[in-house]
């Protein structure tokens, strides 16, 4: 089975952080590059992150940068957003991609993408 699993997500005040993991199995994972894209009620799926296959080039949108970072440990098959200095904009549905195309993947377009996972909720609230 092709499977990414997101997990990380919570409830969180805003200015907190969270670490997002995103788990691949049933594929070769370092043959893909990685995305993070969320979706907030109301809105369309946007592109936040998405990570290389040797996790050497990152593109993240320009509402996260200097607050999000996206990373890679192909050895544990695994990819990770640290987010931090949450906002309450930041609330949202985070889903981890996965693809051979990361140039597609950096324009942070909605697509069909490979691999996606569940989705793992963000909630930041005062």
């Amino acid at each position: 089975q092709l499977q990414l699993v997101e997990s990380g997500g919570g409830l969180v005040q805003p200015g907190g952080s969270l670490r997002l993991s995103c788990a691949a199995s049933g594929f070769t994972f370092d043959s893909y590059a990685i995305g993070w894209f969320r979706q907030a009620p109301g809105k369309e799926r946007e592109g936040v992150s998405c990570i290389s296959r040797r996790g050497l080039r990152t593109v993240y949108a320009d509402s996260v940068k200097g607050r999000f970072t996206i990373s890679r440990d192909n050895a544990k098959n695994t990819a990770y957003l640290q987010i931090d200095s949450l906002k309450p904009e930041d609330t949202a549905v985070y889903y981890c991609v996965a693809d051979w195309d990361y140039f597609t993947l950096a324009t942070m377009r909605p697509a069909q993408y490979a691999y996606w996972g569940q989705g793992t909720q963000v909630t930041v609230s005062s």
